[in-house]
């Protein structure tokens, strides 16, 4: 039986913190950024954390579960 592969677009926006959480970057920060405030890129500069209940689905294209 073959291994069985990660998905490749999971691999690149997900990534695992010490604690086993889920690490993600926030959307809308990559063009069109004329008619956005200084705040709202700031607060879209810093990383999140995935939600609780995405992360099982996540896990699973990680091929963590």
């Amino acid at each position: 039986m073959p291994k069985m592969k990660t998905k490749s677009s999971a691999k690149k926006r997900f990534k695992l913190t010490g604690t086993g959480k889920i690490k993600r970057k926030h959307a809308f920060k990559s063009h069109i950024l004329t008619k956005k405030s200084k705040k709202r890129k700031l607060k879209l500069t810093h990383d999140g954390l995935v939600h609780k209940a995405d992360e099982s689905s996540i896990k699973t294209m990680l091929r963590l579960k």
